[in-house]
């Protein structure tokens, strides 16, 4: 089990940190940012201008799912931009794990808690955020190693779920995503979350359709406005 410490403590100081330094840098990052986008579909075409669009408007933490046609071949280029912390997203196996963190991936994110997927990324030093959706797997994923836990999908009326769950466990640092949007993200960070996912919400499925990037770099506007 790991040691237990509040959910929002300073970890930017990596020599602080202690063994697992380079990985509470990258936590502290996305705490900082307070939110993420990240990009899922099929189009191959789309996919750079899309994250371009989203990063104009402002996101600096970025996410290229698996399940995105040449998601390595993005994150080897996005995260050669300083600046940019870029991750991984339904990593789903642990040479998954491997192939992400060679491409150059900081932090990597599964819909669902994998110990053996835990245990490469901590031995790869890179963050993990398992999907959970209970307390239950809140805390298996947290005592598992993994120092973020994606709420996945978020439920109805998120905002006091996260509250409730950071009642009893006030040591995790809680990230929910497909469910988070302009209406409800300062909501949700006011109830404790650690940041906010942005999928659909920012990258709308008819803008990526008619390439509707100037959608997508004003909608990015208007969601990190809403996080504040």
């Amino acid at each position: 089990m790991t040691e237990r410490t509040p959910q929002n403590g300073d970890a930017s100081d990596p020599k602080q940190a202690g063994p697992a330094g380079a990985a509470e840098v990258v936590v502290a990052r996305i705490g900082q940012a307070r939110a993420t986008a990240i990009l899922r579909t099929a189009r191959a075409e789309i996919i750079a201008p899309a994250m371009e669009a989203a990063i104009r408007g402002g996101f600096r933490v970025v996410e290229f799912t698996l399940t995105t046609p040449g998601a390595l071949d993005q994150i080897r280029c996005f995260s050669r931009r300083e600046g940019l912390l870029v991750g991984a997203g339904t990593v789903l196996g642990v040479d998954q794990v491997g192939a992400a963190v060679d491409a150059g991936a900081r932090f990597l994110v599964s819909p669902v808690v994998d110990r053996d997927v835990i245990a490469e990324a901590c031995r790869r030093e890179v963050v993990m955020i398992p999907g959970t959706h209970t307390p239950t797997e809140m805390l298996a994923a947290y005592e598992a190693g993994a120092p973020l836990q994606k709420l996945f999908p978020a439920p109805v009326n998120g905002p006091a779920y996260v509250r409730a769950v950071l009642g009893p466990l006030p040591f995790l640092r809680i990230v929910p995503t497909s469910g988070v949007d302009a209406t409800n993200a300062a909501a949700f960070l006011a109830a404790g979350a650690f940041a906010v996912g942005f999928v659909n919400p920012l990258f709308d499925p008819a803008d990526l359709e008619q390439r509707r990037f100037d959608s997508i770099e004003a909608r990015a506007r208007q969601l990190l406005a809403a996080v504040g």
